[in-house]
């Protein structure tokens, strides 16, 4: 489950983006960021956005070490979070 969407399908253009993505509301430790493939600005707007994010501290990883399998829900965000047994 993707966190938010970069809105790169809607070409507003580099800096949009760039903006979009680096200052999301909901971006957070696990966030999941949907681009597309054929979007016309992404490739331009990529290696700023990745530097932009480990600048705030983030790591970029597989998704699949994101990914919890069992044992957990969707929180209001739409992130994935473990059920803790008690």
């Amino acid at each position: 489950m993707w966190i938010h969407d970069s809105l790169d399908w809607k070409e507003y253009g580099v800096d949009p983006l760039i903006k979009q993505v680096l200052n999301h509301k909901h971006l957070g430790n696990g966030s999941i960021i949907l681009f597309h493939n054929n979007a016309k600005y992404t490739k331009d707007a990529l290696d700023t956005i990745i530097t932009g994010l480990k600048q705030q501290g983030y790591e970029i990883v597989p998704i699949s070490e994101l990914i919890i399998k069992d044992n957990y829900y969707i929180d209001h965000e739409g992130r994935q979070k473990p059920i803790e047994n008690n």
